[in-house]
């Protein structure tokens, strides 16, 4: 087995809560989290002491069996408690054979998959014990006794002939399962390093860092969009799109949500042509039943990372991201607006949705912003007919 492991402490000094805040509309963790089900790792296991946290990544994401979040110890879990007790603590009661051990960082939320595959690689194919990712810098470096460490000031370089210092991000370790109880480290015996691009050195230390990551994640996410391919999926959002974002409660619970019968009919006309994807964050009887009603098959009730569970159904569906119009109108739609290939949102929307959305609707939502969707999705794929 090639194991990856998240370690999370509820606690944290410096930006409480910090796993758990949002960054883009996800929670911290969700992002290496993400990264690391769409890795070749064969399971991935989220360490906290946080038992509410447990329980709902458990819950959330039960349709990849590559998820499980255990309970760690108090002991390993405090603030002089070293990442090292934790491993220990961990492979102690993995009762699994054991090929490669991952250790993966939250705080680095820019690591992508083919960096995690690409440390796995190095480990099982390349005759290496262990592997740490690195960023290059081409940097120039002086001690305090006012000494240059990796060039000569007297004939400084051009950057291009540079080759600089690697440095440790703090994102990755791979290590096997003989090396590691030699030296109960997550390094040891012949180290190889796995070169990650050079964003990848900003990690979440500081409550500032966040702002600094949204923007780097914002151009990452970026990177898929439209590429001039036919739009195969359409995804919605519920409330605030299909609805005017208004529910009337009872005692008992919900008692009603307005929909427009024209967005239904759009939808019946469109699903000849487009696969239709319903995901949202309300575990709604309400949602369930409308969607009944409008014969909808592919109907997501409760998601919370509605990023990572749109990437599991497209993967499923044989799609990707540059082949998908989604429309959603609040930040925990953002990072699917920001990487599918068109992103649409109501005139109503957030204003940190609108900031970054590609077409913000004329109406809003639950008065014909998904019959317009719909429009603006047949005129664009009519110039492949």
């Amino acid at each position: 087995m090639n194991i990856g492991f998240i370690p999370l402490r509820k606690g944290s000094k410096g930006i409480p809560g910090k796993n758990i805040k949002k960054l883009m509309g996800r929670p911290l963790y969700a992002w290496i989290l993400g990264e690391a089900v769409k890795s070749n790792l064969d399971e991935i296991y989220v360490y906290s002491d946080d038992e509410d946290l447990i329980n709902f990544i458990n819950e959330e994401y039960h349709y990849t069996e590559k998820v499980q979040a255990l309970i760690r110890s108090s002991e390993s879990a405090t603030d002089t408690a070293t990442t090292e007790f934790a491993i220990e603590e961990f492979i102690k009661s993995y009762k699994k054979d054991l090929t490669t051990f991952t250790l993966l960082q939250a705080t680095s939320p820019l690591t992508k998959h083919t960096d995690i595959n690409k440390s796995i690689q190095k480990v099982l194919n390349e005759d290496f014990d262990s592997c740490l990712s690195v960023v290059r810098s081409k940097r120039f470096f002086w001690n305090s006794n006012g000494e240059s460490i990796n060039y000569n000031y007297l004939h400084r370089p051009r950057r291009q002939d540079f080759e600089g210092a690697l440095i440790e991000n703090g994102a990755i370790y791979t290590i096997t399962k003989k090396q590691y109880f030699e030296t109960r480290n997550r390094l040891g015996g012949k180290i190889a390093f796995n070169e990650m691009a050079e964003e990848s050195l900003f990690e979440i230390d500081e409550a500032a860092d966040f702002r600094i990551i949204e923007n780097l994640l914002s151009n990452q996410l970026r990177k898929t969009k439209q590429s001039n391919k036919k739009i195969k999926a359409l995804a919605l959002d519920v409330d605030g799109v299909f609805t005017d974002g208004h529910v009337l409660f009872s005692q008992d619970g919900e008692l009603a949500k307005s929909f427009n019968m024209k967005d239904g009919m759009g939808l019946e006309n469109i699903q000849q042509d487009v696969e239709v994807f319903i995901i949202t964050s309300e575990n709604s009887k309400l949602v369930e039943s409308r969607m009944k009603k409008l014969q909808q098959k592919n109907v997501y009730l409760g998601i919370k990372d509605k990023y990572l569970r749109l990437e599991y159904i497209l993967q499923e569906k044989g799609l990707d991201r540059s082949e998908v119009v989604y429309v959603g109108d609040d930040v925990n739609d953002l990072a699917n607006l920001l990487s599918c290939s068109w992103g649409l949102s109501p005139l109503d929307s957030s204003n940190e949705v609108k900031q970054h959305t590609d077409i913000i609707l004329p109406q809003k939502g639950g008065e014909l912003a998904i019959r317009n969707s719909i429009s603006f999705l047949e005129k664009y794929n009519q110039r492949f007919k």
